[in-house]
């Protein structure tokens, strides 16, 4: 994803503005606009340039002949960088609702290597169509692109930007933006971001307790060093011998037998294409194994093992786990499912850059050994990208702050297991369930994939732009919503509607579906459609540790 300037943004932007965003008594005109927003490049802020001020005008909603055109409200689009170190360069965008303002400031994550602006433009127009003050960073990573990150081969202090300094900077900076524009700091601020973007918002809460009121993560990196590792560990297996690569016509196979044999053990309910409680579920490839002749009803034996390599994650030599596995459910050949798992980029293996910051350009994957080159990779790393395998939201709940992650059980870059581990370590140091659950909540979508998409429903977040929208922004059926309702009037989320549409007609709703705060599941009430989520319950424990 690449930032395509300002007529990219405002056409990302989508939405016209909520009714409840704040009303301003006497609207100034354009041209008092436009020098309020222009004046703002002469703002002086510590190591910090300003690269750009423009007024966006607004844009009334259109109707034509294929629907409506979303519209979107007047903004003063700035850009900044800050660079407090020789070596450190971090890039910031905000968008300033001309009217409106409802006194938010909004941070917003990127994805993978990041390096763009852009990867924070879909929770901007959310933000922004809110009446948020809303902003993104590149991280700092520039001119790394999300999936391209040999750019940073050499550079330590991009790699810490990346890993833990750059969201500060983008909030410390969004607000003093915010401040001198309105000419009063924001009166509440909260935080959006899935994948590096969920990482970006863990840190925050973890380091920097005071930035953010209400922070909402979807399927966060958490280690980092590992994370992809575990991508590295995918490849090779696919690559072992020319046999091994798992064909769409194979993960297709596999998907199907995986799903049947978690129904049959109590872990999904018949007929959905997911399974509802993966992690629960225990399924051996080994049951598709090839009998006679090789063909795409069955598994050969190099495929077989390519599939339990992705299931069990990285072991060491002795076959003990080192890091986490896919869950079963999660083998689609779709866009970053198993297949990109399986796809060189540049001919090497996807997110591979990270090992190059510590081996060198001329790293080469083949001559991998997890057992003796990992040690490194955490001896020069860890203490870098990996911040959010420590630390406590201890200081972020004493201040009230509300903490939602939700993470899509079909996910296959970012390991679920990782969330519930992260969330259950939390749970141990605020003294167990009954206390995490006042300040933060963990939501596992069956069926969904990286951030969305999938076979299960997947639309719940207004922040995302793909997948759609939820069909309603009230906090039952948007996460965000719910996390403000949370934070601002103590309402906390027992459960959220996820909607999946139907593919074959837009708008359709293919099915409903509660996603239940963790360790809660849905279970079928036993009548009724099975595609009304009025028709399941939220069962099990009250918070973290409980028994059902």
């Amino acid at each position: 994803m690449k930032s395509t300037g300002i007529a990219a943004a405002a056409l990302l932007i989508g939405w016209t503005a909520p009714v409840e965003a704040a009303a301003v008594a006497s609207p100034p005109s354009p041209a008092e606009q436009a020098a309020r927003c222009i004046a703002l490049g002469d703002l002086r802020l510590p190591d910090t340039s300003i690269v750009s001020a423009a007024l966006v005008p607004a844009k009334a909603t259109e109707s034509n002949a294929a629907g409506e055109t979303p519209g979107y409200r007047s903004f003063c689009r700035v850009v900044a960088r800050v660079k407090s170190a020789p070596d450190s360069d971090i890039g910031v965008e905000i968008w300033l609702p001309v009217e409106g303002w409802a006194g938010v400031f909004h941070g917003n994550g990127n994805g993978g290597f990041a390096g763009v602006l852009g990867g924070g433009y879909s929770g901007m127009a959310d933000g922004l169509r809110r009446g948020f003050a809303t902003a993104t960073t590149d991280t700092g990573t520039a001119p790394a692109t999300p999936l391209e990150g040999d750019a940073l081969i050499g550079q330590p202090r991009k790699w810490r930007d990346w890993g833990r300094l750059s969201t500060h900077v983008m909030t410390t900076t969004g607000k003093a933006i915010t401040k001198a524009f309105y000419g009063e700091a924001p009166k509440r601020a909260y935080y959006t971001g899935c994948s590096t973007g969920g990482q970006q918002g863990l840190i925050e809460s973890l380091y920097y307790p005071d930035d953010y009121d209400g922070i909402l993560v979807g399927a966060p990196v958490i280690n980092r060093t590992w994370g992809h590792a575990a991508v590295l560990w995918d490849y090779a297996a696919a690559h072992r011998t020319p046999g091994s690569l798992l064909s769409p016509a194979k993960l297709k196979l596999l998907n199907k037998a995986a799903i049947a044999s978690c129904w049959r053990q109590g872990h999904g309910l018949a007929g959905d294409p997911f399974v509802t409680d993966p992690m629960a579920c225990r399924f051996d490839p080994a049951v598709l194994k090839c009998e006679g002749a090789a063909s795409d009803a069955c598994l050969t034996a190099p495929e077989i093992a390519t599939a339990r390599a992705f299931y069990s994650g990285p072991t060491d030599r002795n076959g003990k786990p080192t890091y986490f596995g896919w869950l079963p459910g999660s083998e689609m050949p779709d866009t970053f499912g198993w297949s990109f798992l399986q796809a060189p980029i540049n001919g090497e293996p996807p997110f591979s850059a990270l090992f190059k910051w510590v081996f060198g350009a001329d790293w080469d994957w083949k001559g991998f050994d997890f057992d003796r080159d990992m040690p490194a990779v955490e001896v020069q790393l860890d203490m870098v990208v990996n911040d959010a395998t420590r630390g406590s939201i201890a200081p972020f709940a004493a201040r009230g702050g509300k903490l939602i992650i939700y993470h899509g059980l079909a996910d296959t870059l970012v390991a679920p297991a990782q969330s519930v581990a992260f969330y259950e370590r939390q749970a141990r140091q605020l003294s167990g369930a009954r206390k995490i659950e006042d300040h933060a909540r963990l939501f596992l979508a069956p069926g969904m994939m990286h951030c969305g998409g999938g076979a299960g429903p997947d639309a719940f977040n207004a922040t995302l732009g793909i997948p759609p929208r939820p069909p309603a922004d009230d906090a039952r059926h948007d996460i965000f919503s719910a996390l403000i309702a949370w934070t601002e009037r103590g309402e906390a989320p027992d459960h959220i509607i996820a909607t999946k549409f139907s593919r074959a007609d837009e708008g359709a709703i293919d099915m409903q579906r509660p996603l239940c705060p963790y360790p809660q599941k849905p279970v079928y009430r036993g009548t009724g459609s099975t595609r009304s989520a009025a028709n399941f319950a939220c069962v099990g424990g009250v918070g973290a540790g409980a028994k059902n």
